[in-house]
């Protein structure tokens, strides 16, 4: 497979202020993905505030509480506008990379009570199928270096770090849980390792 080339760039207005979109693809698969960028972000002395984002259509469009996507996608636009600097990553992912109609299989195996983990391992899948090399050659292509990270997620660290990209500090983003998504948020916590202390 052909590795992902950066192809198309425009302004894109927001809430949270004016971003570059740019957008990349696969040429053998087309499969794109896309990085919000703001400011300057080409001194490589500098470290750039980032984070990758993992699609989440029923979080990030349909306003879903069953996770926390949504409510920490608007966290980190809010962080980088307030900060005039940074890059988000919307990493193409549905699902811990299991796509759409696998994910509502996955709900429906949780609403009969299995946790997200356990859902995915019964549809034949590993508990996460993301590939977080492309989002170190997003990084990569955009001249991003080094960065401090948002996330609450060591996995996304441990896999970042190991295709080349340095993160020199590593910025929590968390939200607050409510009564729809606290078990799955129990669950990152106590079986993925995720930092997340308004899980007690």
């Amino acid at each position: 497979m052909s590795k992902i080339q950066l192809v198309a760039q425009a302004n894109l207005p927001t809430e949270y202020g004016i971003f570059k979109m740019v957008g990349f693809e696969f040429p053998d698969t087309k499969k794109e993905h896309v990085a919000l960028v703001m400011g300057d972000i080409s001194n490589q002395d500098e470290p750039v505030l980032a984070r990758i984002h993992s699609e989440c259509l029923t979080g990030d469009a349909l306003h879903s509480l069953k996770c926390d996507c949504g409510f920490q996608l608007a966290a980190a636009l809010r962080q980088i506008s307030e900060a005039g600097r940074g890059v988000l990553i919307y990493h193409r992912e549905e699902g811990r990379g299991i796509g759409l109609i696998n994910k509502i299989r996955a709900y429906s195996l949780q609403d009969q009570g299995m946790d997200t983990i356990e859902a995915n391992l019964a549809l034949g899948f590993k508990a996460d199928e993301r590939n977080f090399n492309v989002c170190a050659d997003m990084f990569e292509l955009l001249g991003v270096k080094q960065v401090r990270l948002m996330t609450n997620n060591p996995v996304k660290r441990i896999g970042l770090e190991a295709f080349g990209l340095e993160i020199v500090e590593n910025i929590p983003l968390e939200t607050a849980p409510n009564r729809y998504n606290e078990f799955y948020l129990r669950t990152k916590k106590e079986r993925m390792g995720h930092e997340l202390h308004n899980i007690k």
